[in-house]
């Protein structure tokens, strides 16, 4: 009776190490992944103009943090419009901790994408490749690699749990977004979702939270839609973040059209910057909202008006995207009370 039933207890430790094989190679396969993608994704630092935390400081230089992936062996990387829109510096760290100067050659603020180039080259590049994201499906297992509060390479597992279309257009086509379960925070955005073979399949933008930290939904635009917003389109890079002025707003800041949009930051060195467009410089609440008055409010570009509720957007952006170097940019906008006219030329980028 002892030894059967130690032969029984042999057969039913070697059934559960059996059964935990199938876990094990999975587990190894996600660490072979993790090393696979790793040097291709990088921590995107920010230095930027802007309002202080604390409301007595006003305007200050604030650092910020994002995470992005190299594409290119020319030294393209993708990562979130808003981590480096309005930055006057831009600066990429890669897995071995060294940073390297970049700048922006492309973003839209409407898809949440940007395309950074480096100014200086690390001695060897891993670019990822990028996949078409229509082969995904729900359930499909992804990862997200990036740098959650600066924890820089962080691994984070989960599942596609849905895709969504919200009906808006860019760069000719349909807007569409990744949602995963894959654990996002603060420090994500911009970084790369991977699928199983350690091909990007999205640019992580966004969580859906009640406490400010991840809560199970977030979301990441598509690699087919980053594709062709920066890749086929180049959209163009203005340099500005602002606040759009439509009905009682309007009317407050004595807009003389429907709508106009409110400049907050220029970044340095910027298309904007160069235009000589002017940001804000005084701090005020006005409703539940911190915002920087006294900057420039576009009324058009190029001959078309800012209209309510960003009907105009696309018709402006796709504007800007057919200027090629050289053209002349115009845009018109209400300083100090008056309508002010500037022009300048748009410049090349790489």
């Amino acid at each position: 009776m002892i030894r059967s039933a130690r032969v029984v207890a042999r057969i039913a430790a070697a059934a559960g190490f059996a059964a935990l094989l199938p876990s094990l190679a999975h587990a190894q396969q996600l660490a072979d992944l993790f090393r696979k993608v790793s040097p291709s994704v990088v921590l995107v630092r920010t230095l930027e103009r802007g309002m202080s935390p604390n409301p007595a400081v006003g305007l200050t230089t604030i650092p910020g943090l994002g995470s992005g992936v190299l594409i290119s062996a020319d030294g393209k990387i993708m990562t979130a419009a808003h981590v480096v829109q309005a930055a006057d510096r831009v600066a990429v760290q890669f897995v071995d901790g060294k940073l390297y100067p970049a700048h922006v050659v492309g973003s839209s603020l409407r898809a949440d994408v940007a395309l950074l180039q480096l100014d200086q080259f690390p001695v060897a590049l891993s670019p990822a490749p990028v996949a078409n994201s229509d082969s995904l499906e729900v359930g499909d297992q992804i990862i997200v690699v990036g740098a959650p509060y600066g924890l820089d390479h962080s691994l984070t597992v989960g599942h596609v749990s849905g895709r969504i279309l919200p009906g808006v257009i860019v760069s000719g086509g349909p807007m569409e977004m990744i949602q995963t379960d894959a654990a996002i925070n603060m420090g994500n955005s911009g970084g790369p979702m991977f699928n199983l073979k350690g091909e990007v399949v999205g640019i992580v933008s966004r969580i859906m939270t009640q406490s400010g930290g991840f809560e199970g939904v977030g979301f990441a635009i598509s690699s087919k839609v980053a594709s062709r917003v920066l890749l086929t389109t180049k959209s163009f890079w203005t340099g500005i973040d602002g606040v759009l002025l439509q009905d009682t707003l309007a009317a407050i800041f004595n807009v003389p059209q429907p709508a106009g949009f409110l400049v907050q930051q220029v970044a340095a060195r910027s298309p904007a910057a160069q235009l000589g467009l002017q940001a804000g410089t005084i701090r005020a609440r006005i409703g539940s909202e911190d915002m920087l008055v006294g900057g420039d409010i576009v009324l058009g570009v190029g001959g078309i008006a800012i209209a309510p509720n960003g009907s105009s957007l696309d018709q402006i952006v796709s504007h800007l995207n057919t200027l090629r170097a050289g053209d002349t940019l115009r845009v018109s906008v209400l300083r100090a009370g008056k309508v002010v006219r500037l022009f300048g030329v748009r410049p090349r980028t790489p």
